[in-house]
């Protein structure tokens, strides 16, 4: 059924079944995890955990280790220094059975593209030993849920960003792990494309009983989560529900529009030591107290002022607030750096 081709990815020999997670954890379980390049410190996670079942998003700065913990998860590198338990079992023991325990969709694309969608999940499907019996139908089914199944006896050569993306996402899934890794998968697609894989993910995680793990720089698509985690550094700065998040950021979000906004950015994150981004051609200034920022504002520019308004916080809001970065992408280099390690632990 499969043309030849060399695109092979990393499976270990034996498939890990669906159940409750073992010792009554929760899906995963991270105590004292420290991870250097070199002398960079690149995670120091004294302690995190996500609930079975749980959607959980991870947010940062380009930096900050979100990229090294997916790597780690997925077993891509080794944990040497503190514990990860993934469904109860030890990352540093237990590597062949995690890896069959989880779904794993990376930044960039890994499909083969002189193959169909089917014969894709075909190839994934005996990697994972999946029983062949049921092969035909679990293909069937995921790609119904990803609204694929109209194409698939097509070239995945042929497909867009999108549909190569969903493809992915049931390429994942289709082994029936108990973990759904996510990095960064909308990135690069256009927002209405990134609105559908989001309600993709949402009906996977209802219909296949799935524990989600994110990361995203989209951060109004992160309200898909039940809980938040932001890390900066390595470390990690806040934990809650984005209504927590936001809620907890305290006073409120002052909207301005100046003649000279940089000016003004500068004078109210050195001056008056708030912090300020430039959304467009409007300035959102976390203030304690909204309308006495304002008033320090007009008195200073004058009728530089041009406009204001008052909205609540953003998730961005309390980004900027907490780490002092707008959320932006990856670097190509880390997810580059990714593929190689998987690359080298191909079968052929």
């Amino acid at each position: 059924m499969l043309r030849e081709h060399r695109h092979l990815l990393y499976a270990a020999e034996e498939r890990v079944t669906g159940g409750e997670d073992k010792e009554g954890l929760g899906m995963i379980e991270i105590n004292g995890l420290e991870y250097s390049f070199g002398k960079l410190k690149a995670l120091d996670l004294a302690g995190l955990s996500v609930g079975s079942g749980e959607i959980f998003g991870l947010i940062g700065p380009n930096g900050a280790g979100k990229s090294t913990l997916i790597q780690l998860l997925s077993t891509a590198i080794a944990c040497k220094t503190g514990t990860i338990r993934v469904n109860g079992l030890d990352l540093k023991t237990h590597q062949d059975e995690i890896r069959h325990s989880l779904g794993v969709v990376f930044q960039d694309y890994s499909l083969d593209d002189k193959l169909t969608a089917e014969e894709n999940l075909y190839f994934h499907a005996r990697l994972y030993h999946y029983p062949r019996s049921r092969i035909a139908a679990r293909i069937e089914e995921v790609l119904r849920l990803v609204d694929l199944a109209a194409w698939r006896h097509n070239l995945v050569s042929t497909f867009s960003g999108g549909m190569k993306r969903r493809l992915e996402i049931a390429r994942a899934i289709l082994h029936e792990p108990r973990l759904l890794l996510l990095d960064e998968p909308t990135v690069g697609l256009d927002p209405q494309t990134r609105s559908i894989i989001w309600d993709y993910i949402a009906r996977l995680h209802d219909e296949e009983g799935l524990t989600v793990f994110l990361t995203t720089h989209y951060l109004e698509e992160a309200v898909i989560c039940d809980r938040i985690a932001i890390i900066d550094r390595g470390r990690l700065i806040a934990l809650d529900t984005a209504a927590n998040l936001k809620r907890d950021l305290g006073g409120g979000i002052l909207i301005v529009r100046a003649a000279d906004p940089r000016a003004v950015l500068e004078y109210t994150r050195d001056n008056l030591r708030m912090p300020v981004r430039q959304v467009g051609n409007a300035l959102r200034v976390c203030a304690p107290d909204p309308d006495q920022t304002l008033a320090a504002l007009q008195a200073f520019f004058g009728q530089g002022i041009i406009g204001n308004d008052q909205s609540d916080p953003t998730l961005e809001d309390v980004f900027v607030r907490l780490t002092g970065h707008e959320p932006r992408p990856e670097p190509a280099g880390g997810t580059d750096r990714l593929r190689e390690i998987v690359k080298a632990r191909r079968i052929c």
